[in-house]
């Protein structure tokens, strides 16, 4: 069980209260708690928290305002603001707010801190759950989404791709998968050219993490994730704003061991495969250049346009090595594109699939998870954006349109067109905290994928 919860005992509870539904509860409170409220200007204006006192100064309970069904704005994860609100202690939820089991997932994922290397000066809040809640699967989820957290947050200098191949072994090693890694020269003898290029000019040596898990008679689903662990642009250096969170570039390997983790813990009926290709995308005399070009895996030569779409790169490595064993569901997710964060933000990713059944059921999963993805086009007229006057495809087209577009054009070149694929370009980073997302890392996109492969194949 994840550590905020505790399994029963004593606790104080915690009323949820509406705009609509406050008249009701607060003539339902006794009266000095009543007058309290009232004095203190309570109104369950959403995030609004009273905590109120008995007259020893005990907490006798606390007032938790939160938006009305109808709102436009309503966010179920309202109640993970609670952790870094509450004074120390055991709490409940004296009535349900509009979803049960979200509201217990935000309190878990509110009350993350990244402590690795300063201690959490918060107080310890724990809640007993409800219940009717699977607080087992839960816990999975919000420990998968802190792993991530902690991933992404560490900087560069202690999470490089030996680290990540680390932390993908500890995975591995724990539930009883088979793991390997191919480093440095050897994924040119092995046929990674894409991989080597991209981090060969970095002191430490790129590498191609792969492991497998499930009985090998279930459908295979594949796990790709983007692991560029620290991201200078290359020789197209980015400016110092643009380079200031590149630690976060390796967010789609991060959420991909989170879903794998939730995957194996659940015991999800799949032969699960994660292909991770860790790099760092450094500057130095060998490094690639702006029209170099290279030869794939999977046999097209690419030009590269621009050293900073160095994502896309790795990625097609690892998805031709993906097809050649024919997966039943192919899913990468990656940091790839500012474009995507100009046309959504940064909390809505948008995705790419070929089938229109899948987009549907992940689409579905996002909403019911309140872990936002949006669909966007593989948009067949712009794939001829992608072609080079030198080699069979360039990596980064000139001009400014259609930016996600073109990498998931780019990446679907390394997929076949009978494979049920599905591409997700992930932010992996909060610029401002907000309820149960605190500033920081960011595990995206796994949360609706594990229900996804939860209902398929669980």
């Amino acid at each position: 069980m994840h550590p905020v919860f505790e399994a029963a005992g004593t606790a104080i509870p915690i009323t949820f209260a509406t705009e609509t539904t406050w008249p009701d509860i607060k003539a339902a409170l006794p009266q000095e708690a009543r007058q309290f409220a009232e004095a203190n200007g309570f109104a369950a204006k959403p995030g609004q928290i009273l905590v109120l006192p008995m007259t020893d100064g005990a907490i006798v309970g606390v007032l938790f305002g939160f938006e009305d069904n109808a709102s436009t704005s309503r966010d179920l994860f309202r109640p993970g603001q609670l952790p870094a609100l509450l004074p120390a202690g055991t709490y409940r939820f004296a009535n349900m707010p509009h979803d049960a089991r979200l509201a217990t997932l935000a309190f878990a994922l509110g009350s993350y801190r990244f402590t690795r290397y300063r201690k959490s000066k918060l107080p310890v809040v724990k809640l007993v759950p409800p219940d009717s809640i699977d607080i087992t699967d839960i816990s999975r989820i919000a420990s998968g989404v802190a792993l991530a957290r902690d991933l992404i947050n560490t900087p560069a200098n202690d999470m490089g791709p030996e680290e990540l191949a680390k932390a993908a072994e500890e995975i591995a090693n724990r539930f009883g998968a088979k793991f390997g890694c191919i480093i440095g020269d050897e994924l040119l003898a092995q046929n990674f050219p894409l991989i080597h290029a991209v981090g060969m000019a970095s002191a430490r040596a790129p590498r191609l993490i792969d492991f497998t898990w499930g009985d090998p008679s279930h459908p295979k689903v594949t796990l790709v994730g983007k692991g560029v662990c620290f991201d200078t642009g290359g020789v197209d250096l980015k400016p110092p704003a643009g380079m200031l969170i590149m630690k976060k570039d390796m967010g789609g390997a991060a959420s991909v061991l989170a879903l794998a983790q939730m995957i194996m813990d659940a015991k999800l009926k799949v032969r699960l495969r994660v292909l991770i290709p860790a790099v760092e995308n450094s500057v130095a005399g060998n490094a690639f250049r702006p029209l170099d070009i290279f030869r794939s895996r999977k046999g097209p030569s690419v030009e590269i346009g621009n050293t900073d779409a160095e994502g896309r790169l790795v990625l097609a490595d690892a998805l031709a090595l993906a097809e050649e064993e024919k997966p039943d569901l192919l899913i990468n997710l990656g940091t790839l594109t500012g474009a995507a964060r100009v046309a959504l933000g940064p909390d809505l990713p948008p995705f790419y699939t070929r089938d229109d059944s899948l987009a549907d059921d992940v689409a579905r999963c996002a909403r019911a998870e309140n872990d936002p993805l949006w669909r966007m086009p593989l948009w067949a007229p712009y794939d001829s954006w992608l072609d080079s006057k030198t080699a069979d495809i360039n990596n980064a087209p000139g001009g400014t349109f259609a930016g996600s577009i073109t990498c998931a054009l780019f990446l679907q070149r390394f997929v076949e067109p009978t494979t049920n694929w599905l591409h997700i370009d992930i932010y992996g980073w909060t610029p401002s905290a907000k309820p149960a997302r605190p500033e920081g890392g960011e595990c995206q996109a796994a949360r609706a994928l594990y229900k996804l492969l939860g209902e398929r194949y669980g």
